[in-house]
């Protein structure tokens, strides 16, 4: 068996990693003129994807199975700059259909006309090539999972399984940088006194150019918020707007005899750029011999800003530049590194209040360069260094310039990930003006600097302040004005559930709501995931102690208990969720998607592999339903229901999908009877029905949707696919993918990866004229079942679980299809047989 096991990993393998690609061309309207270009054309994971850009309308791929179109709707700038009339366009265009051996062509609609392209063909060779362009790679690989491969063989559990697919590239599940166990430990060292300020204070450095309206709140929370001694110096460089000098003169004049004194107001007699001015204030500054903070008119300090802004300088003499964190300062930016996101008026105070609940000072982390918006400058830097370089004209990169200058002394630029500073951009320039600044004086940096630009990609990429920045994102959703806190506890294993909740997650966050995954059953024990409309912030972790102090962050929170299978220690997620939403206003649901708080066996099957109900805690005697911890020995079925039982006592609602789900539930916890509601699932996407094949010459084809594991009736499929080998009375045919220890006989045939709105086309191009729901376990809902239903065409399944409940209904109302009894030997899966290929309803 274990060629033909290889032989299966190896098909799923080629599928997600081979791909080739073939020869674009361009779009050509009747006089020979370009109007867009098919860029790439590539085949991946058994589909055919076509990228490339159109100033036309809309565009499509279409064969005899299936077809595709939409309006080009992605960005590029490339192209739109090139086109007269095309600056507001969006040109880019992405479309994917399944590989089909029949003749694909590309369309396209321009100033009324249409014009059709045939697509390359993918030849057999072609594919054959990929295929062998994977075999070392994944000989190397398959070195990996000898030993979870062995052992999934013998226990078929789901950590096992879940090695294995890290570490042949198969895992759907994002993987994420490691969080920094240290960042807020409780246990950090004691924060001492502040070190003594070189010259008794700071220098506030502030330019100001236009910015009216914000500069009265600006130079306020300077004012109040700025908790160490300081002279602040503003710089009015002749703003075009009349009203903000004759302000600041005012609002100078109104201050306090003694806080006139800590500001000096200098005023330039013509507009000097940002550069020129900043250099003047750096001049005035130097000779006092303090350290130096260049802020700029837009930023809004929150209270206590300064002591932790300078603690890192003042307690290493080297660190040149400090930078805090920010919701518009590239690398320093929060919940999304390098994606601006706007502020409600006082949010920033809501964040740093949040943050300061956490024990520690913050993270310090060496940074490729400050950004000036906020930016301690250490004294000793600034005498060699005493002025931006004038060379980048009205600003954008002399801070960088200096970063890089200071670095070259010997000096640390660190970014700190202890305070949150609001900034909010666009006031010193206009938009226009800012991106050409950018990206004339990027590249001057790029040749001035050569390793800089990499330097940055290596910190994106390894983002080295991750564990601040998740804490200072879910500060910062979780202070949104009336946003709700999900945390939801997820599995790694993809399938319907996670599909549920994403779809729930994307609707919390498109409400102005946060949600947050807390992901198990990954090669690290909890994943923490915070999903933002610019998007998902993750890391992981094995400090459980470092999760529940991120997840103490939001003041009020839901914890959603959705899937737990595939941790390592699950009788201690109850606990933790419990620790986690411990406020008195915190509300705890929980989902079942499947049955694992009711049994370590969360498809309630015994060892033999048959479902026989829910089992008595207090009878129990199959080990199947006892957890075999690594360190603390055998857990019972009663120590088990009573761990999660403290979480269905804590839990405001037990949510199932079905009546026969509530059944099992109640039958575990009749105590928690009132809290069970019934919700069924909606699809995720629509699915067409289809015109039943007439197949009245050739064998009937009976089909299988979704990915088929052990309790799905890998088993059952295998012996059928034996039983239709031997005698081909009929063909059988997998939508999706099957557990490659259960390998099909062949003609059998396993499809692969599909898309919902792919079934049509396949059901034409392999003649499927009824459905088998091969599931052994009672499932919870099962998407595939209701996929299935949807097609029109005869649906048959076992006479359990949910998905019996559905195809039972649907066969009465339609008279096709219908339930069978489960079979447990060849006998009965033949028998089985011979009433799916029977046309008669059988309910």
């Amino acid at each position: 068996m274990l060629p033909k096991v290889l032989q299966s990993v190896f098909n799923r393998y080629t599928a997600r990693h081979g791909s080739l690609s073939k020869p674009g061309f361009a779009l050509r309207d009747r006089r020979g003129m370009i109007f867009g270009y098919v860029e790439a054309i590539t085949v991946n994971d058994g589909r055919l994807r076509v990228e490339g850009w159109t100033v036309g309308g809309p565009v499509g791929l279409s064969n005899t199975e299936n077809s595709v179109s939409g309006e080009p709707a992605l960005q590029r700038n490339d192209v739109s700059s090139q086109f007269v009339g095309a600056e507001n366009m969006l040109p880019g265009f992405r479309l994917d259909l399944p590989l089909s051996q029949s003749n694909t062509v590309f369309w396209v609609e321009h100033d009324g006309q249409s014009f059709v392209y045939p697509m390359p063909a993918i030849e057999h060779r072609d594919l054959t090539k990929m295929r062998l362009s994977q075999v070392l790679p994944f000989a190397r690989d398959s070195l990996k999972v000898v030993a979870p491969g062995l052992h999934y063989l013998r226990h078929r559990d789901t950590h096992s399984a879940m090695r294995i697919k890290d570490a042949l590239g198969l895992n759907t599940v994002t993987r994420s940088g490691e969080l920094n166990a240290d960042a807020f430990a409780p246990d950090s060292a004691p924060i001492g006194p502040l070190p003594d300020l070189p010259g008794g204070r700071i220098t506030i450095v502030v330019p100001v150019y236009n910015g009216f309206d914000l500069l009265p709140k600006v130079l306020a929370r300077v004012i109040k918020h700025t908790d160490l001694p300081f002279h602040l110096l503003l710089v009015e460089d002749r703003s075009s707007d009349d009203r903000v000098r004759p302000w600041l003169r005012s609002w100078h004049e109104g201050l306090t005899p003694e806080m006139r004194g800590q500001v000096t107001l200098i005023e330039n007699d013509e507009n000097l750029g940002f550069i020129r001015s900043v250099n003047r204030a750096f001049a005035e500054a130097i000779p006092a011999g303090a350290h130096v903070v260049l802020l700029n008119a837009d930023a809004f300090v929150p209270e206590g800003w300064a002591s932790k802004l300078m603690r890192p300088m003042l307690e290493e003499s080297r660190v040149a530049t400090v930078t805090p964190m920010s919701n518009d300062a590239e690398i320093f930016n929060a919940p999304v590194i390098c994606e601006r996101v706007d502020l409600q008026p006082g949010q920033v105070d809501l964040i740093n209040s949040r943050i300061a609940t956490l024990p520690g000072t913050g993270e310090r982390v060496d940074v490729p360069t400050g950004v000036g918006f906020c930016m301690a400058m250490n004294i000793d830097y600034l005498r060699a260094l005493p002025e931006l370089d004038t060379v980048f004209g009205k600003g954008y990169g002399e801070e960088v310039d200096w970063c890089q200058r200071a670095a070259l002394r010997g000096g640390r630029n660190l970014g700190f990930g202890g305070l949150f500073v609001e900034h909010r951009g666009g006031v010193s320039f206009g938009s226009e003006e800012k991106q050409r600044l950018m990206r004339s004086n990027g590249m001057m940096i790029s040749r001035r600097y050569p390793r800089f630009d990499a330097d940055v990609q290596d910190f994106i990429g390894t983002d080295p302040l991750l564990t601040s920045r998740l804490a200072m994102g879910i500060a910062l959703a979780a202070s949104a004005p009336g946003a709700d806190v999900l945390i939801y506890l997820v599995h790694s294993m993809g399938g319907g559930a996670e599909h549920y909740v994403e779809r729930r997650a994307a609707d919390d966050v498109a409400d102005g709501n946060v949600a947050i995954m807390l992901r198990v059953g990954g090669m690290s024990r909890w994943q923490i995931e915070l999903v933002t409309p610019g998007g998902v912030t993750l890391g992981q972790t094995n400090d459980t102690d470092l999760i529940e102090r991120l997840l103490s962050i939001p003041a009020q929170k839901t914890v959603v208990y959705s899937c737990g299978v595939g941790d390592r220690s699950p009788l201690e997620i109850p606990d933790v969720l419990g620790r986690i939403a411990d406020g008195p206003n915190d509300r705890v649901e929980v989902l079942f998607h499947d049955f694992f708080p009711l049994s370590p066996s969360y498809t309630l099957l015994d060892s033999d592999g048959i479902f026989r109900g829910v089992p008595s805690a207090q009878e129990n005697t199959d080990p199947a339903h006892e957890w075999r911890a690594t360190s603390a020995g055998t857990v019972t079925l009663s120590d088990w229901r009573e761990g999660w039982g403290r979480l269905m006592a804590r839990a405001d609602v037990l949510r199932v999908f079905s009546q026969d789900s509530r059944e099992r539930v109640e039958a575990a916890y009749p105590e928690q009877s009132s809290k069970i509601e019934i919700t069924p699932h909606k699809l995720l996407h629509d699915v067409p029905a289809v015109t039943r094949p007439a197949n009245s010459a050739n064998a009937p084809v009976i089909g299988v949707l979704g990915n088929i594991g052990h309790q799905k009736g890998a088993a059952v499929l295998r012996d059928m696919s034996s039983l239709l080998s031997r005698h081909g009375q009929a063909k059988l045919v997998v939508v999706g993918n099957v557990d490659p220890s259960y390998p099909l006989a062949q003609p059998a045939r396993i499809h692969g990866n599909y898309q919902v709105a792919d079934i049509p086309g396949l059901v034409a191009r392999y003649g499927i004229d009824r459905w088998l729901i091969p599931s052994i376990w009672p499932e919870t809902f099962s998407y595939a079942t209701h996929e299935a239903l949807a097609t029109g065409l005869p649906v048959w399944s076992f006479d359990l679980g949910a998905q019996g409940d559905a195809v039972e209904k649907v066969a009465r109302e339609r008279g096709q299809g219908g339930i069978i009894p489960l079979p447990t030997n060849q006998d009965e899966i033949s028998a089985a047989l011979d009433i799916i290929l029977s046309d008669a309803p059988s309910a």
